[in-house]
């Protein structure tokens, strides 16, 4: 017994009859044949694709920046392993950055809340006249400025993030930091508590 089928049938012209047609000559979707709807040439530009304004160039970032994005992709033993424990908010909800260019200097682990530098430094460093200079510079922009050798991150790590929090909560926050607090959650927005 042999079944029979019927084809079906084709759709009505502007319903599809022409991408039917396009796949069957082997072509895309919008091959030959175009929509019924207006062309992809006749539609307005778009500001969200970035349409209709006239794109400039990027500008290239800049010696600081690009040496920041390295050291961050090179970072040592040390500055990894403290790092693990100051990202995501992981260490008492403050927030550090990495590896961030700020004025002439570059610093390895910066909190701009309560305004504290981190630096983690190997032999090199030692009587360095540019850290002098650097931590000068902090001091005069308000931060306070903490050193700790390679070793010590990597063989006392519970001491260093002792210290380092004993150092965040007795700096004051930073004033333009302070007075913005966390924002309220979305679903408690623009409601007022109705009492019975």
């Amino acid at each position: 017994m042999t079944v029979r089928r019927t084809p079906s049938p084709s759709p009505p012209v502007g319903e599809g009859a022409e991408r039917a047609l396009a796949s069957e000559a082997g072509e895309g979707a919008l091959g030959r044949f175009p929509s019924p709807g207006r062309s992809l040439r006749s539609r307005p530009p778009s500001p969200a694709r970035g349409e209709g304004r006239e794109q400039l160039p990027r500008s290239a970032p800049s010696t600081r920046t690009s040496f920041a994005r390295a050291l961050r992709k090179n970072m040592t033993d040390a500055e990894r392993k403290l790092w693990f424990a100051l990202r995501d908010r992981r260490f008492a909800n403050f927030k550090f950055r990495r590896q961030v260019p700020t004025g002439r200097f570059i610093a390895d682990f910066i909190c701009f809340e309560r305004r504290v530098v981190i630096e983690v430094d190997g032999g090199q460093h030692l009587e360095s006249q540019h850290d002098k200079e650097r931590d000068l510079w902090f001091a005069g922009e308000g931060f306070v400025t903490l050193r700790y050798w390679n070793n010590d991150v990597l063989k006392n790590l519970e001491g260093v993030l002792t210290v380092i929090l004993d150092v965040l909560h007795k700096q004051p926050p930073h004033p333009d930091r302070a007075e913005r607090g966390r924002p309220s959650p979305a679903g408690g927005e623009g409601k007022k508590q109705v009492s019975p």
